[in-house]
């Protein structure tokens, strides 16, 4: 407990937003001071996209003239690093005592405990990382589905004492429709006007990062993110479950929640969001397919990736275990492509700095992990161009489950696929010069060819594993697979030249 008069320096990162928990929420005006820095390092030393750059400066900047205006004393300013910032601070204030949430990344919790830093408990997640390795994690595979049944029994969302409410834990089969051919319509997102604080940070943002400016899509205060979540439980969460997975050239946004950048900054809890979900449910105003899919991304998916990301260590990003050394190709950095699929979704994210989870996963991540780039450097790429971007996020989401560099830790098997998944899923193929029917050939579609020469490359790797084994069969009985590994060669090379 602080003593009633002497004053502790709270110092805030900018993504642990959140006035309700942790020091923050127990920061006492006219006593204490918030410590707020804009580390240039950070900021200066990668190609960050602009909208995700604003939404970091601008989220932190509000905050910070809400506490003054709530007779807190804060302290901002810019330093070459967070270390010289906090250096700075007490030069001034010799002997305070700094306190803060733990950082969100192993660097951060290194360098704040090598300065002597208070560091209190972590309180932007509903679960520990040892939740995990009590369900074995380190002796043997837990899966995101173990993880996420023993989270529904331990948290005690949708459930009817120890079993879930309806008999069924998962729904994924109603859950995976593609769009159907007659439209359908799927509320717009909540939208804000910028304000003179906005123009300010628009205005600093270098004119070399990447991406188009930001036209209000992105909570930057605590405000602006319950208006988000009150419209994705009453207006998207109804017609969320069915169209998931389904992407469109039409529509960016479908019926998903665009509620990740707002969580990661700590504008909203996870236990918000889960409580409505579950009350919204008990209430009757939405299935419990599109309940229980989003419930899996908050409760499940969102906590088991922090988990990995922590129980895995900073040893992680550096995994490779598929070999992987292509660099990324130079149509993620801006060179036009003839691919209707990729050329669709690095739209959206230059045009917003997001798409959601399948065009992440099954289109930039899948043609990554068939074209055999370095996954560091597709790591790097989308936490500079996502604007919920996290580090912890990215590493296990990618090293982990898209690119299968971990040898199989998270995921039991690659989530490779072809053309005709896309052509399924989306309508990005109509009118695209590639058909996804065709593996060889010149019209013959990239992620086809690529994908049974993935098969063909890796099947010694993926004999044994019994969910591959179909795949890795049908591989071997191709006759032309020749011809397919002719054409993949052709198709890497024009990949990495930019003329594909």
């Amino acid at each position: 407990m602080r003593g009633a008069e002497k004053p502790t320096t709270i110092l805030v990162f900018a993504d642990q937003l959140d006035q309700t928990r942790g020091p923050l929420s127990q920061v006492r005006p006219g006593v204490d001071e918030v410590l707020m820095i804009e580390a240039t390092d950070l900021l200066e030393g990668r190609a960050w996209h602009r909208q995700r750059r604003h939404l970091l400066i601008t989220a932190l900047r509000r905050l910070g003239r809400a506490l003054e205006e709530q007779g807190v004393a804060v302290d901002y300013h810019r330093a070459p690093s967070f270390a010289a910032g906090i250096d700075k601070h007490l030069s001034m204030r010799p002997g305070r005592q700094i306190i803060a949430t733990s950082p969100s990344t192993h660097r951060g919790r290194a360098l704040l405990a090598s300065i002597g830093v208070t560091i209190a408990p972590e309180t932007r997640f509903l679960t520990d990382p040892s939740v995990l390795e009590e369900l074995g994690w380190g002796t043997r595979r837990v899966t995101m589905e173990d993880f996420y049944r023993a989270q529904r029994r331990r948290l005690g969302y949708l459930m009817d004492g120890d079993e879930p409410a309806t008999g069924r834990w998962n729904y994924d089969a109603e859950n995976r429709q593609p769009l159907p051919r007659q439209g359908v319509e799927f509320p717009t997102p909540v939208q804000d006007d910028l304000d003179d604080l906005d123009a300010e940070v628009i205005g600093e943002l270098p004119p070399s990062a990447p991406g188009a400016d930001p036209v209000g899509w992105w909570p930057t205060s605590r405000a602006g993110a319950l208006r988000r979540l009150r419209h994705a439980i009453d207006e998207v969460l109804p017609r969320f479950g069915p169209y998931e997975d389904a992407m469109s050239s039409t529509n960016w946004h479908l019926a998903h929640t665009m509620l990740s950048p707002a969580l990661n900054l700590g504008l909203l809890h996870p236990a918000e969001v889960a409580d409505e979900i579950d009350a919204a449910w008990r209430a009757g105003r939405v299935d419990i397919a599109s309940a229980e899919g989003l419930l899996r991304q908050i409760i499940g998916w969102r906590e088991y990736v922090w988990c990995c990301y922590w129980l895995e260590g900073p040893d992680y990003l550096g995994r490779n275990g598929l070999e992987a050394h292509a660099p990324l190709p130079p149509a993620f950095t801006g060179t036009p492509t003839e691919m209707a699929c990729l050329g669709h979704v690095l739209a959206d994210v230059d045009a917003r700095a997001w798409t959601h989870h399948i065009p992440r996963l099954m289109v930039l991540g899948n043609l990554c992990l068939l074209a055999g780039v370095e996954p560091a450097e597709v790591v790097d790429w989308m936490w500079e161009r996502f604007v919920d971007g996290a580090e912890w996020v990215m590493v296990p989401n990618l090293i982990g489950m898209a690119l299968h560099a971990d040898g199989g830790l998270m995921a039991t098997k690659p989530y490779a696929a072809g053309g005709n998944y896309i052509s399924k899923m989306s309508d990005f193929c109509k009118g695209c010069r590639f058909d996804p029917k065709k593996r060889t050939g010149e019209s013959a579609c990239p992620m086809t060819t690529l994908y049974w020469d993935f098969l063909a490359r890796h099947q010694g790797r993926f004999a044994g594993n019994h969910r591959m084994a179909r795949q890795i069969a049908s591989a071997r009985q191709l006759s032309d697979i020749e011809e397919v590994r002719t054409r993949a060669t052709d198709v890497l090379k024009r990949l990495q030249a930019g003329t594909l």
